[in-house]
């Protein structure tokens, strides 16, 4: 699993840089929301999900650090998919507005008439 996991992870990482380095501006978006796909599962494997881990500590009941489920992972990938959901409406508008002032969307603002 661990091997499938890591194998995920370094195609979304490889598909996002590659595409974060073509010449369109919606390619470059794109790129960006799949990396950030990336370091979610990234955060996650990191984290060591437990299955059958007491997530809340209860009153009463003793039981050691390492049987309690970790809720920073959790915490942190819900934060990066908000933040990830933000950073893309705002290029969207920015994309669009360059658009419209522009005419192309080219990152550099200009088309490229050797490709």
């Amino acid at each position: 699993m661990e091997l499938i996991l890591a194998l995920a992870i370094g195609v979304l990482t490889a598909s996002g840089v590659w595409l974060l380095l073509r010449p369109r501006t919606f390619q470059v978006i794109i790129g960006l929301s799949i990396l950030s796909y990336a370091v979610n599962l990234l955060l996650f494997a990191v984290g060591q999900l437990k299955a059958d881990a007491v997530p809340v500590i209860e009153e009463g009941v003793v039981l050691a650090v390492t049987e309690y489920a970790d809720p920073v992972p959790q915490a942190l990938v819900l934060t990066a998919i908000v933040i990830g959901f933000a950073m893309t409406a705002l290029f969207l508008v920015v994309l669009m507005a360059s658009r419209g002032l522009t005419g192309t969307d080219h990152v550099d603002g200009r088309e490229d008439s050797s490709l």
